[in-house]
């Protein structure tokens, strides 16, 4: 009778110990099931998205580089001339890169793009071979 019962005993703990350890803790620190649950979506809890404010003055817009200030305090870079900006910020290739033919091959950057190229090319013919 003796044994019978520590081994019950036994028994009865390791399944709740089991039971308590198979639940998930909550952000509150209940177990999942004995404490409030909160409404899940497919992916987890549902967050508000936070709507940013845009700027529709077209003054402001034209005068100022809005949304430059990352501070609380403060205010927008203000747009200057542009005489006073530096003469290669309007040289700036703001299009698509240069092909590689265009390229230096005595460049750095002709070598990068290669080095890119080969890397890519060699990736697509690791997923089409069959092993």
């Amino acid at each position: 009778m003796n044994i019978c019962r520590n081994i019950l005993q036994r028994r009865s703990c390791f399944l709740i110990n089991n039971l308590m350890y198979s639940k998930k803790a909550e952000a509150g620190g209940t177990i999942a099931g004995l404490g409030k649950r909160k409404k899940l979506g497919k992916l987890g809890p549902v967050m508000e998205k936070k709507v940013l404010p845009v700027e529709t003055d077209p003054a402001r817009l034209v005068s100022y580089v809005c949304g430059s200030n990352i501070y609380k305090e403060g205010e927008d870079i203000k747009l200057k001339e542009d005489s006073e900006y530096p003469d290669w910020l309007w040289n700036i290739r703001t299009g698509k890169p240069p092909a590689l033919e265009e390229l230096d091959p005595n460049t750095k950057e002709y070598w990068r793009r290669l080095r890119k190229m080969a890397l890519r090319r060699n990736n697509q013919l690791q997923k089409i071979k069959k092993f």
